[in-house]
């Protein structure tokens, strides 16, 4: 464990509680972070919009955004137990879930993963999400690990019910419907993005967000420019 990554992370996410936030970014930064920390292969994290359906809102690769997809479409799998619960759901074997969820571990499986574990996104008695975590080796979790995921999704959840109390429904719903439409945008710009500069869809987010961060701007407001040619972006688009 890196502990010096971790101290930053818990930083950067508790700056985030202070300001208005990019919370795409915000939650890709949590993805990536528990892959680099955490044993984990990838990760993903899904959030209720405001009528309670789960939605895909980062992952840490294409290839598990894709996987999140698949196990909404089909409506099985871990993330949506430990949502529906508000329990974590520990998985060390896959292959021994395949009657549990037989459409979901298959498809794991053809991933290249073959353990997982869903961390509920809760504060007190309410979820808003789950945090998933993918490992391409079956075997146990590492228990301090998952302790350290659940506390960096008990962070996150704080930030996204960050609110004044009589407002709190209100602006977190308002909050996750701004982000499902970033999402879409974002989405849309990394297509165009991949297919002007031949570059896979991964490539075409990473160059989106780095832009926005050098040029201190919001992932969305960057992809809206991009898909509407509003404005030129040196460096972005050559």
């Amino acid at each position: 464990m890196n502990q010096q990554l971790l101290a930053k992370t818990f930083v950067e996410l508790a700056d985030n509680l202070v300001a208005d936030f990019d919370l795409i970014d915000f939650l890709r930064l949590l993805t990536d972070r528990c892959v680099s920390m955490l044993d984990a292969s990838a990760a993903g994290l899904l959030l209720a919009d405001g009528d309670g359906k789960l939605r895909v809102m980062a992952a840490s690769d294409e290839e598990v955004r894709l996987l999140e997809l698949f196990q909404l479409q089909n409506d099985e799998g871990p993330c949506l137990e430990c949502f529906s619960t508000g329990a974590p759901v520990i998985v060390p074997d896959l292959t021994r879930e395949a009657d549990r969820w037989p459409r979901f571990v298959t498809a794991a499986h053809r991933s290249g993963f073959g353990a997982v574990q869903a961390l509920p996104m809760r504060l007190r008695a309410e979820t808003v999400g789950a945090l998933n975590l993918f490992r391409a080796a079956p075997g146990p979790f590492d228990a301090p690990d998952t302790l350290i995921a659940q506390a960096l999704a008990d962070v996150a959840t704080i930030s996204l019910l960050q609110q004044r109390s009589t407002q709190r429904s209100t602006a977190l719903n308002e909050q996750l419907q701004t982000a499902l439409n970033s999402r879409v945008l974002i989405e849309q710009a990394k297509g165009k993005l991949a297919e002007r500069q031949s570059i896979d869809m991964e490539r075409a987010f990473t160059a989106l967000r780095g832009y926005a961060r050098a040029h201190n701007r919001r992932l969305s407001d960057v992809a809206r420019a991009f898909i509407d040619d509003s404005e030129p972006l040196p460096g972005l688009v050559t």
